[in-house]
């Protein structure tokens, strides 16, 4: 029978055992995909000499949105740790920004007089938003429950 401090110990363990495989595939096709996103969008930034004002802040904001999901898998890759689903959430709280600020870009060209193509943007960025909302939620009820079971586990232990 294990002591509490066994217990305890053993949940020290636990709490400091590395990413799963699985998980540090997915970071690290995280960090491919926005670090490719980022270099085409700054190497078209920096090689279009005359570029509107328009295209530069979006280009500007594409950039700023692949540095942010490049540090969010480098950080989530140098912890080694598991994150208990605190790392889901951010990138979850990260992808409604991001799909927010897509979705205000899409809605300023349908009212700026755009085309088809500008109620496609719009169309697109509801379900992209709605679908981030979707993860988001779920991301804060598996830390919600984890939070949950940890501290009834150091109520125990108590």
């Amino acid at each position: 029978m294990n002591t509490p401090q066994d217990s305890m110990t053993m949940i020290r363990n636990l709490a400091r055992g590395e990413l799963s495989t699985k998980a540090r595939l997915g970071y690290v096709a995280l960090l491919l995909a926005a670090t490719g996103m980022s270099v085409v969008i700054v190497s078209l930034w920096l090689t279009e000499p005359v570029l509107s004002l328009r295209t530069q802040l979006a280009f500007g904001a594409m950039s700023a949105i692949g540095v942010s999901w490049i540090a969010l898998s480098l950080w989530a890759l140098s912890t080694r740790r598991v994150l208990f689903a605190r790392d889901r959430v951010i990138a979850g709280r990260m992808a409604v920004t991001f799909t927010s600020i897509f979705l205000t870009g899409a809605l300023a060209a349908v009212f700026a007089g755009g085309g088809g193509a500008a109620f496609g943007a719009l169309a697109t960025g509801a379900v992209m938003l709605a679908a981030a909302l979707w993860v988001l939620a779920g991301a804060k009820r598996k830390f919600a429950a984890l939070a949950a079971r940890r501290a009834a586990l150091e109520s125990e232990l108590a």
